[in-house]
């Protein structure tokens, strides 16, 4: 990979107020490392005086946010989102006949399940709001996009999943305890017909139907959770239909021992899924990243004569697919910033930092 050796340079006037020994140069590039693509450089000071009327977006990177670009977006569904607008639709038709047969019969049981269902739809519009959200460009507000809405959407399915998983273990413990099971038959005709629904969703995302898969875009965690979603209750719909056949051979303790099963089972396929979103949430280092790798790159930058110590080293992933950096160095006064700049953003582009910024201070 041929890396671009040519900065360009956007220098603010001193009026500003900067500090000559204060400086911070930044550079990003595309992901797609075209060599056409050059890094950006600029200077800031960490005092910086701006005069009234001057805004840091007249250069048109970024524009006003567009508050009806969603609404076009959902309007000019794409696959997968036609394919969730399907199966939220065949949700709210299941719960809401569901509910009305538990509130005309009397069954709390059936009225507890349409809720759970109604929450789970609620989850599922989310995640189609974050796939229509995450097409917008970005703006003065969000300068980094929309992309990382995706991220949190996944994290909220899972972290509704993990609670699901709590409640299931619950409701077997309450059985064991009670042992209420023979008057819970009449759920498996909810039972089937939610299984059918949510097999339904999961044949939609099959590509997606793997705990350990490999993240390379936002997207796919979206993806990806949305089918934990529909598993997730598949499996339980399961475990409630095989729980009743058990039941029907006379088998004892068999409800605790089907929701219990369900339960970690449901535990198990959400929580790489939550450890992985919630990482990225807290900017913890990239995964896709060694931490060998990054400590070998911090001891080559501090092995140049020209630079004393490297310090505030900060990585992190911004999305799948996108890491975000930052560095802070202490060099020898009068030395040339090019030149630094130049080795320090082939040495972390040959890693795979999307976005570096490096501070220099004399």
């Amino acid at each position: 990979m041929e890396k671009s050796s040519s900065f360009k340079y956007y220098t603010q006037q001193s009026d500003f107020g900067f500090n000559t020994t204060d400086r911070r140069l930044a550079f990003s590039r595309q992901a797609s490392f075209k060599e056409s693509t050059k890094p950006f450089l600029s200077r800031t000071s960490s005092s910086i005086d701006i005069p009234p009327g001057f805004s840091y977006f007249n250069d048109k990177s970024f524009g006003e946010p567009d508050k009806f670009s969603i609404f076009r977006a959902l309007k000019s569904m794409n696959r997968p989102m036609k394919r969730l607008f399907i199966l939220i639709s065949l949700n709210v038709a299941y719960s809401t006949v569901e509910m009305a047969i538990g509130l005309f019969t009397g069954r709390a049981g059936l009225v507890s399940d349409a809720f759970h269902l109604t929450f789970g739809c609620g989850l599922l519009t989310f995640s189609m709001f974050a796939m229509a959200a995450s097409r917008q460009k970005p703006d003065i507000v969000y300068t980094y996009g929309y992309k990382r809405l995706e991220v949190l959407s996944a994290f909220t399915n899972a972290l509704f999943l993990l609670f699901m998983s709590f409640s299931i273990a619950v409701e077997a413990l309450h059985a064991f305890m009670q042992d209420e099971s023979e008057h819970k038959h009449y759920l498996i005709v909810s039972a089937v017909t939610n299984l059918l629904v949510n097999l339904i969703g999961v044949w939609f995302f099959r590509n997606y139907a793997r705990i350990n898969i490999v993240y390379r875009k936002a997207e796919d965690m979206n993806y990806h959770s949305v089918c934990l979603h529909v598993l997730a209750d598949s499996i339980r719909s399961a475990g409630l239909i095989l729980a009743s056949w058990f039941l029907s051979l006379g088998v004892q303790n068999a409800e605790v021992l089907c929701l219990g099963l369900v339960s970690v089972a449901v535990f198990m396929l959400v929580m790489p899924l939550f450890k992985t979103t919630g990482g990225i949430l807290l900017q913890m280092a990239p995964p896709s990243i060694p931490a060998s790798a990054l400590s070998k790159c911090c001891r080559q930058v501090t092995s140049r004569e020209d630079v004393f110590e490297v310090s505030q080293a900060r990585f992190w992933a911004l999305v799948p697919g996108h890491v975000v950096g930052s560095i802070s160095l202490q060099v020898k006064e009068g030395t040339d910033d090019h030149s630094i700049l130049q080795f320090v953003h082939g040495l972390y582009h040959d890693l795979g930092i999307q976005d570096l910024t490096v501070q220099t201070d004399y």
